[in-house]
């Protein structure tokens, strides 16, 4: 059981949960749970016992007594509360995009850049939709290069979190239509834009040529891309599959669906095949449980990672 003394800052959120739930599989025992003032004094489930929610302030983080604390609030929050969990003494995992793109702070996807771990105060966990992409990229690029990435997004409502699960179970079957709910940057969701940046910054590639076309689409559960890779080298299918089949955290499947994935901790990848358009091209079909695996299961390997590193101690 590992012993370090953690807190999970919006622990009643659809990502919170499941990180207590994560918590509890993975034998950490010392977990204090917190949330808003609106939740304040409820209960959360924490394997077999309950734990009372406690309200996040800066007070209360600042006071010290935490050694490692997941942040799954949104970005304006984050942004409030983080510095005074440092300010305690806790190393931050922090899921919103608070600190994704801030120079110095690694963003890490657990299995593809590990190495950049170092002893950091704060430690940003990727977009879902980065995070599973950048799994499946990983092996490829080592395995050929990568001249260019084109993708488009099929995003659960689960991905904009309680407010997007609500207003799922809100519609009728006809109503949940495509949606775009993220703002416009340009000609770009922020979405796209952001997909582009955290990918090129996890694969330490900052030219990669990469275009997303990002949309929601009313699956409560499971974040779906279709994706075309151009390789700088040629690549077969078949030697795709073994690179890919090789890779941690990615499971090869023929037509992996969100219910495939719902609940597993691994990305699917399949429709492995050859991009007739393009001698040097691939297509791939990559899905992946966007509340276990794309938030809180990475979140939970970056805090194992920093353990077996001795990067965390209580």
């Amino acid at each position: 059981m590992p012993d370090v003394r953690v807190g999970v800052v919006g622990a009643t959120g659809a990502v919170g949960t499941v990180t207590l739930e994560l918590l509890a599989e993975r034998g950490f025992g010392d977990v204090r749970a917190f949330a808003s003032s609106r939740s304040a004094g409820s209960s959360v489930r924490y394997g077999d016992r309950e734990l009372v929610v406690e309200e996040a302030t800066p007070e209360t983080l600042a006071a010290g007594g935490l050694d490692l604390v997941f942040f799954s609030v949104g970005t304006a929050a984050s942004r409030e509360l983080v510095p005074h969990a440092v300010r305690g003494g806790a190393v931050v995992v922090d899921k919103s995009d608070a600190y994704r793109l801030t120079n110095g702070v690694p963003l890490v996807v657990a299995g593809v850049n590990d190495h950049v771990l170092n002893g950091d105060d704060i430690v940003a966990n990727p977009n879902c939709s980065a995070m599973q992409l950048s799994l499946a990229l990983k092996p490829l690029h080592e395995a050929a290069g990568l001249a260019r990435v084109r993708l488009a997004t099929y995003q659960s409502a689960s991905g904009a979190g309680d407010a997007g699960i609500e207003r799922l179970r809100a519609t009728t079957a006809a109503e949940g239509d495509l949606s775009m709910d993220w703002d416009l940057e340009g000609d770009e969701f922020s979405e796209e834009w952001k997909l582009r940046a955290e990918t090129r910054k996890i694969l330490d590639l900052p030219e990669l040529p990469l275009h997303a076309t990002c949309v929601r689409v009313p699956v409560l559960v499971g974040h779906a891309q279709a994706v075309w890779v151009e390789t700088e080298a040629p690549l077969s299918p078949d030697d795709a599959r073994a690179a890919l089949g090789s890779a941690p955290h990615i499971e090869l499947a023929e037509l992996p669906t969100p219910g495939d994935a719902s609940g597993r901790d691994t990305v699917l990848v399949g429709r492995i095949r050859r991009d007739t358009t393009d001698e040097r091209g691939l297509a791939l079909w990559i899905v992946n449980d966007n509340l276990r695996k794309g938030a809180a299961l990475n979140a939970v390997q970056i805090a194992e990672l920093l353990l077996e590193r001795r990067l965390l101690a209580a």
